[in-house]
């Protein structure tokens, strides 16, 4: 059974950013880059700034209970004749540390980004990058070396895939993030998900069947069971390629020793995932789609804790293993 009205009520109430905090996250990282293009040294480099990762792609999704959410932005700057990849982030951050807002802030070098710490479990990460003929690189301050990217090209990529799925990608990716910490499998990259679930969608998916994406639940269930039948034969960990036309993989971003896990725990989610949309018992789809989301799958007319929810973890799952 689809539950439809369940599903979204889970993403409206439960999964989806609120729109104060979307909008806060908006504002601190215009701040930010207002800051950047005031600075004497980097303000001249200054291109422009991209939105990346969940942000970009319209699936961020509130963060579980203790957890941070945050923002990604890619600080497009001109090449500088002497400068190496390090100098990059180096000067970013000195440019914060020395601003009249972000200098009492805490500022974290990471190895591609400067990390900006908010005390309310909120984070901005500028990405410095530079074009060269007619890619974009960003630094890595590890190997001191520029990495190629193409964030514009994988937002591209993510819109032509939902419109296939009828706009309903996007919600399922958000959906899965939840999942992920409810259902322990958190080592999964975002960037893993988002790219196996958009490889899924296909137009030809369609011919045989056009309501094959019609609505969420539908789209739910096609996705995640496409995906096992994928992922489930494949005792090693395939390859995952970046879909923007870089010609790089994502396969370095697995976390060691998640993909077992995440193959088992795919595996079980796709099992209830067709039970419960097959049943014709309302009481009993009602039961096994909880098995998935938790005590928050409802119909939104019970009333649910407006906190950020708190991760639970299946019985008898130990982190590492495959259950």
């Amino acid at each position: 059974m689809k539950l439809e009205g369940h599903f979204n009520a889970l993403l409206k109430d439960t999964v989806n950013l609120s729109l104060p905090r979307l909008e806060k996250m908006e504002s601190r990282a215009e701040s930010i880059y207002g800051a950047l293009q005031d600075d004497s040294t980097v303000g001249p480099m200054v291109v422009k700034k991209t939105r990346q990762g969940s942000w970009a792609q319209g699936t961020i999704i509130n963060p579980p209970a203790g957890k941070d959410f945050d923002a990604d932005f890619t600080l497009q700057l001109e090449l500088q004749e002497g400068w190496e990849p390090q100098d990059y982030l180096r000067a970013v951050r000195r440019a914060l540390k020395d601003s009249t807002i972000y200098g009492e802030m805490t500022l974290e070098r990471k190895n591609r980004c400067v990390r900006v710490v908010y005390a309310n479990a909120f984070h901005v990460d500028v990405v410095p990058a530079v074009v060269q003929g007619a890619a974009e690189y960003i630094a890595n301050y590890e190997t001191n070396s520029w990495e190629l990217t193409n964030p514009d090209g994988f937002t591209v990529w993510m819109q032509e895939k939902d419109a296939t799925a009828q706009s309903n990608l996007r919600r399922v990716i958000r959906l899965m993030k939840y999942v992920r910490h409810h259902r322990g499998f958190t080592g999964v990259r975002s960037i893993i998900l988002t790219t196996l679930l958009g490889e899924q969608v296909e137009a030809s998916r369609k011919f045989a069947d056009p309501g094959y994406y019609q609505d969420l639940p539908t789209a739910f269930t096609h996705l995640i069971c496409d995906l096992d039948d994928y992922i489930w034969p494949q005792i090693e960990q395939p390859s995952v390629a970046d879909p923007s036309g870089t010609g790089l993989t994502f396969d370095h971003r697995w976390l060691p020793g998640t993909y077992s896990n995440f193959r088992s725990r795919l595996h079980s989610i796709a099992e209830t995932t067709r039970a419960a949309f097959a049943s014709s018992n309302r009481d009993e789809s009602e039961e096994l789609w909880r098995e998935i989301f938790g005590d928050r799958f409802t119909d939104g007319s019970k009333k649910t804790d407006p906190r950020p929810f708190a991760p639970t973890v299946t019985p008898g799952y130990v982190p590492g293993r495959a259950g």
